[in-house]
C-alpha cells in the first residue's frame, strides 16, 4: 500500500517516538511504501524552528534518512471532488496530494481529516495503521 505520511505523524515520530514511530517504520517497510508531500517537508521545518528549535538537528537527521525510503511529491494546485469535505484549507493540499499520488492511506492524527467522512484513500490513524 502506499501511505501518505503526514507532518503530525512526522513531529510525533521525532520527538516522543511510540505509536507514531511504529506507524511510521510500518508506512516506510514492504509491501507499503510511504510518500510525503512537499508542503509536509516545509511544515515540519517551520514547526520545529518555531516550537522545538533545539531539536531542529534531529528532525533534520530523520528527514535525511527518511528520503532514502519515501518518495517526495509535489502539492497539486488543482482542487479535487471530495476536499470540500475537509474544514481547514491547509488539509485540502493534503487531500490533493494524495489522491495525485495515487496513494491508498493517509496516515494522520489530524482531526479535521480523520473526520472528514472521506472514504478514498482511507484516512487513519497511527494506532489504527498498526492494527491492520
Amino acid at each position: 500500500m502506499r501511505v501518505l505520511i503526514d507532518t503530525n505523524v512526522l513531529i510525533s515520530a521525532v520527538l516522543h517516538g511510540g505509536i507514531p514511530l511504529k506507524a511510521y517504520n510500518k508506512a516506510v517497510s514492504y509491501p507499503n511504501f510511504g510518500v510525503l508531500c512537499v508542503q509536509n517537508i516545509n511544515e515540519l521545518r517551520r514547526v520545529f524552528n518555531r516550537k522545538f528549535p533545539k531539536k531542529v538537528s534531529d528532525m533534520e537527521k530523520f528527514l535525511a534518512l527518511a528520503m532514502q525510503y519515501i518518495e517526495i511529491i509535489d502539492t497539486p494546485e488543482t482542487e479535487v471532488e471530495d476536499e470540500g469535505k475537509i474544514r481547514d484549507d491547509d488539509d485540502k493540499t493534503i487531500l490533493r496530494a494524495a489522491i495525485f499520488a495515487r496513494v491508498d492511506i493517509i496516515l494522520t492524527g489530524d482531526r479535521d481529516l480523520l473526520e472528514s467522512d472521506i472514504e478514498n484513500p482511507k484516512i487513519v490513524t497511527p494506532a489504527n495503521f498498526l492494527e491492520q
